[in-house]
């Protein structure tokens, strides 16, 4: 079912599944003309619309709802848990494998409420394509880097749901309910249905937003370009994700 769900991903999402689209209307074409040019008409209008600035808005409005957190609130909390977001393969310079941009940012984030907190930080990702788990880069980043110590590895999840699940299976037992979950803003509604959904309650501490909800002083509506491409793929996957999950369970 993973493989399944990665291959189907791969296949709907930008840039390829648009492509697609267009490559079916062009090879229509020719025996059905009409159906031909609207499908192809149809992924021009879709691979337009993930990278224009106007409507990544949109997706992204409905996707990053957490506000950021108040550090207040942090004393309402058992611990923190920082959920990857990916490696990096080659790294040289750190003599192998390491935490991707993605993860980097959570860990980043996870690292500054754990100096203000004290809280004892579980870190959260599995190996789905293999090489070393990404709980374990994150725990060598978070030490070394950060120098913040971390108390947990759950170093077997594949998804959102496993991240959930087997962070239950170690935190619940020993009484750690009430969580600081952090993750990317526009991944954060997902994470947070997961987690609730295991047992927890969730302090969503969402960071690296890519909607940017302060007033626009721009009098010009903003071209598409490599930044509005990035967050509509990424508001792509997580509306994928976030249907995938809701249907499975």
């Amino acid at each position: 079912m993973f493989l399944l769900k990665k291959l189907l991903s791969g296949l709907i999402l930008p840039p390829l599944g648009p492509l697609l689209m267009v490559a079916a209307g062009l090879l229509l074409a020719t025996r059905r003309p009409k159906l031909g040019r609207t499908l192809a008409a149809l992924g021009l209008v879709a691979a337009l619309a993930l990278c224009t600035p106007v409507t990544v808005r949109l997706l992204l409005d409905g996707l990053e709802t957490a506000p950021p957190l108040d550090p207040g609130r942090l004393a309402e909390a058992d611990a923190i848990v920082i959920l990857a977001g990916g490696t990096r393969s080659y790294a040289p310079e750190f003599g192998g494998e390491t935490v991707n941009a993605l993860s980097l940012e959570r860990i980043r984030y996870g690292a500054r409420l754990a100096r203000h907190s004290g809280l004892p930080v579980m870190v959260s990702g599995g190996a789905p394509k293999g090489g070393r788990p990404e709980g374990e880069l994150m725990k060598v980043s978070l030490e070394e880097d950060f120098s913040v110590p971390v108390r947990w590895v759950e170093s077997r999840s594949r998804d959102t749901r496993e991240n959930a699940d087997f962070c239950a299976s170690v935190l619940q037992p020993s009484g750690h309910r009430r969580i600081v979950l952090v993750t990317h803003a526009a991944h954060m509604r997902r994470a947070t249905e997961a987690f609730e959904a295991a047992g927890f309650t969730v302090l969503p501490a969402p960071t690296a937003h890519l909607l940017n909800r302060e007033p626009d002083t721009n009098i010009l509506p903003s071209p598409p370009g490599m930044s509005s491409a990035y967050a509509g793929w990424y508001a792509s996957h997580e509306w994928l994700g976030l249907l995938a999950y809701r249907l499975s369970r």
